[in-house]
């Protein structure tokens, strides 16, 4: 969720490396004026093969898709599963409920928990973990599904890094399975700002786990035992930069959908879940770490992607462009924004850009801002906004949490103490019944009331110290997981468990 730092001390690439064959990784896109218009979708073609493979498919842009291939081994990789040998001989793959936490941002990929039985207030004398384990590197979010927990960590043991995915006992902590391999790394990863672990959460689908490593490294493992069942390198077959890929995988149908910025013209891609294969490939762009979401406007159902040279709207079923927006990009804001698109009614707001959509065809105008600079269209590198009541809440990337009129983008009021200010600050806000959570940078649970009127905050607790590095100061980043009214918290050390029941639990229930 926040950038890789190389050894240059920049965010990115080094901008004087030689230009590839569509344009460099750091190249800037021609600066546009930004009014409101309507976006136009460009043209595209079909792969020839694909409507037989999978019915539905249309049109894909960039030409045919080629290159379906069964998934292969990495060389140099060696797995190493640890789990007892009856492990789950009478488990049966649980269904994904409301109160599962299987991806990115929850159930709907939206941040809002809707278990109810929550605790109506924070207790003044804060909250003791129910368990709290030992964990590796990262960035990443637990994901929770019936009664276990997984989560994507990486230990160093230099020159190699060991990249793993655990499986836990939600209820308890304890370690159901371990899925390990180990990929070498370049000597400045060890470095004390340089190392740190995935920023890319899990997604559990169908009894599958689907991770990405810190390495760009993508595993399909059983989640009964954590076996492999396919697994694909995905720097080497898509010519990745020197970057992390944090955004999150999201699944629709039976594809698994991925933002890579990868080449040729793999900026998103689409495999097939059961063996990995590619389905369809789209957009010569190089990626951010946003997570890609799927809304429903125009009549039509839009695969949303936030990359470093645009916002498109895609078809999930086979890549073809609707409509696409060029952006400003480049350093922190183009590679590090982490901040997932947010839907509300016809308004889609990317970040700190808000764009209407078309109710009658695939189509979009940008309401605000007018102005095409970067650091306008971002609130934060690092945060999702919350949209409210026509209200958009968020901090922006120094700290300060704003509030600021969805049809305008008008700032109402801005507040400096929700989390420390610095570069790096990140709020994440969770909407659980009526009320509004946050939890920030610094470890902090805060119940506020958000509202035009101003922040008004109603309970602080801490949960977790900060870890991970940036410049001066230290941040906890991951974005927290619900489930079984269970919050839960890590950072590079320790993941925690803390209930959030609003009643006491009955002897022998599990929560």
């Amino acid at each position: 969720m926040m950038p890789l730092i190389f050894p240059d001390g920049s965010f990115g690439p080094d901008s004087n490396r030689p230009k590839d064959e569509w344009g460099s990784w750091d190249r800037e896109p021609t600066l546009q004026p930004v009014r409101p218009r309507r976006v136009t979708p460009p043209g595209a073609t079909l792969p020839h093969d694909a409507e037989a493979q999978y019915p539905g498919t249309g049109p894909t842009p960039h030409g045919i898709v080629h290159g379906i291939m069964p998934a292969r081994p990495l060389p140099g990789m060696d797995w190493i599963l640890s789990a007892p040998l009856l492990l789950g001989l009478f488990w049966v793959a649980p269904d994904v409920t409301g109160a599962d936490w299987p991806q990115w941002r929850g159930p709907n990929r939206d941040g809002v928990y809707r278990e109810s039985g929550i605790r109506p207030s924070l207790p003044s004398t804060g909250l003791a973990p129910k368990w709290k384990v030992p964990v590796g590197l990262g960035i990443s979010s637990p994901v929770v599904v019936g009664d276990r927990l997984y989560l994507s960590d990486l230990v160093t043991d230099k020159p190699v890094v060991h990249e793993r995915v655990q499986c836990l006992d939600a209820h308890s902590g304890k370690r159901i399975w371990i899925a390990q391999y180990d990929a070498p790394a370049p000597d400045w990863f060890f470095g004390s700002e340089q190392t740190r672990g995935p920023g890319s959460t899990p997604i559990v689908h169908d009894g599958k786990v689907y991770a990405i490593g810190m390495f760009s490294t993508l595993s399909c493992l059983d989640a009964r035992t954590g076996s492999v069942v396919w697994r694909r390198d995905l720097n080497a077959e898509y010519q990745l930069p020197p970057s992390s890929l944090d955004a999150s995988p999201m699944v629709d149908g039976n594809l698994l959908i991925l933002a890579i910025g990868g080449r040729p013209a793999a900026g998103v891609v689409a495999l097939d879940l059961a063996t990995g294969r590619e389905v369809w490939k789209s957009l010569a762009e190089a990626a951010t770490w946003s997570s890609p979401v799927i809304v429903g406007a125009g009549d039509t159902r839009q695969l949303i992607v936030w990359m470093r040279q645009s916002v498109t709207s895609l078809n999930p079923t086979n890549g073809a462009v609707f409509w696409r927006e060029p952006t400003v990009s480049g350093g922190s804001p183009g590679i590090s924004a982490v901040s997932t698109p947010v839907i509300d009614g016809s308004r889609l707001l990317v970040s700190g850009w808000m764009f209407d959509l078309d109710p009658t065809k695939p189509a979009a105008k940008v309401l605000w801002p007018d102005t095409p600079s970067g650091t306008r269209r971002i609130l934060s590198d690092t945060s999702t906004p919350y949209i409210r009541d026509g209200f958009v809440y968020s901090p922006r990337s120094g700290g300060t949490f704003v509030c600021l009129e969805e049809a305008t983008g008008r700032e109402v009021w801005q507040t400096n103490v929700v989390t420390h200010l610095a570069r790096g600050a990140c709020v994440h806000v969770t909407p659980i019944g009526a009320s509004q959570y946050l939890f920030t940078d610094q470890g902090d649970w805060i119940h506020a009331d958000l509202s035009p009127a101003g922040y008004r905050e109603l309970g602080r607790v801490h949960l977790i110290d900060p870890t991970s590095p940036l410049f001066q100061e230290k941040f906890v980043w991951a974005a927290p997981a619900f489930a079984n009214r269970n919050l839960y918290v890590r950072n590079d050390e320790e993941l925690r468990c803390f209930s959030l029941s609003g009643k006491p639990v009955r002897p022998g229930r599990r929560e």
